[in-house]
Parts: C-alpha cells; structure tokens; sequence
C-alpha cells in the first residue's frame, strides 16, 4: 500500500528552466540568420490585405445599411414605432365584437374556443366594426378548422386534432359542429 504524504514544498529555481530553454533555443536560432527565418512571410501579406479590406467593406456597408438609431431602445429601430403607427388599425378587438354580437359571444365564451379571439377565424375586421354595413366574408370552415385542428404529431396530445380528408368525408366541418362551441 502507497501513502502520499504531503511532503515539504521544494523551491523550484525558475533561472534553471531559463536557461535550459534558452540553451536549446540558441544553438537552433544561432545558424539562421532572422532574414532566413522570416523570408517567406510575403505569402501572408495577400491575404492580410484580402482580410483587412473585407473588413473594411462589411464595416462600410453595416455603417450605410443600418440605421443610426438602431439598438438605441434595444433589439429594434425606433423608427419602426412611427412606421407602424402610421398604417390603419385594421383589427377591431374581441370586445368591439361582442358588443353587436353578443349571442355569438356568449355562445363561444362558454365553449371551447372561450380563448380564441373572433379575429382569428374571421379575419381582421376593424372596417366593419366602424362601418356595420361592410359585411365580411364568412371564412371558409374546411380550411379554417384544418389549420388548428389537422392532426400534428407537434401538437399536445390533449389537443383535439383529427385527419380531416378521413373524419369529415368532404363535409364542411360546420354542418356536424357548431364553429363558436365546437362538441365532438
């Protein structure tokens, strides 16, 4: 059986090793003259100018490219905030809804799609709510049940999901359900 003890710290001599490097060093260096050693150093020199005129180029571009106040109130340009502002509302809000729809509202509050705003079937219809006489389109059910309920392995598995071209047989999914309290 092997005991280590931890023995007393032995001073090392670091001008030992110094010159123990410098003592394989020097027989090495004493022959070749610096000329000789550094004669093929003209072969890096393209490339140094390929890479620093690169990086001068990115640098140009990035500066000419983004804006001067991006990064300034975090990840986005603040100018964006203007731009979008700008455009139309064109998405009215759950509740403008439910204030001319309200059987509609009170049907879907208490089904399962409680948590789904009406815009998301029906589209973005601020114009209607502001002028009731535009009348939106009905979406179109096959399409529009398919693309939260086709089966997906992504999905959770509590998720109610189904094969549509086998559960509905070409059927609109609304002639067996009803869209704002779907039973199965």
């Amino acid at each position: 059986m092997l005991v280590l003890l931890n023995p007393a710290p032995v001073p090392v001599d670091r001008s030992v090793a110094v010159r123990s490097t410098v003592a394989v060093v020097q027989p090495i260096l004493r022959g070749v003259p610096l000329r000789r050693l550094l004669r093929d150093w003209v072969h890096l020199l393209r490339p140094a100018v390929v890479l620093l005129a690169a990086v001068g180029a990115f640098l140009l571009i990035r500066s000419a490219v983004i804006p001067k106040a991006f990064g300034q109130l975090g990840h986005y340009r603040p100018g964006a905030l203007d731009l979008i502002r700008s455009h139309p509302i064109s998405y009215a809000g759950q509740e403008t809804c439910a204030l001319c729809h309200d059987s509609e509202a009170a049907t879907r509050a208490a089904g399962k799609h409680a948590h789904v705003a009406c815009e998301t079937c029906h589209g973005p219809l601020a114009s209607h709510a502001q002028d009731p006489s535009i009348k939106p389109k009905l979406p179109e059910v096959a399409n529009l049940c398919r693309r939260c309920h086709e089966q997906d392995a992504a999905k959770p598995k509590k998720f109610p999901q189904v094969v549509t071209t086998e559960h509905s047989g070409g059927m609109p999914c609304n002639s067996c359900h009803q869209p704002h309290n779907p039973k199965p």
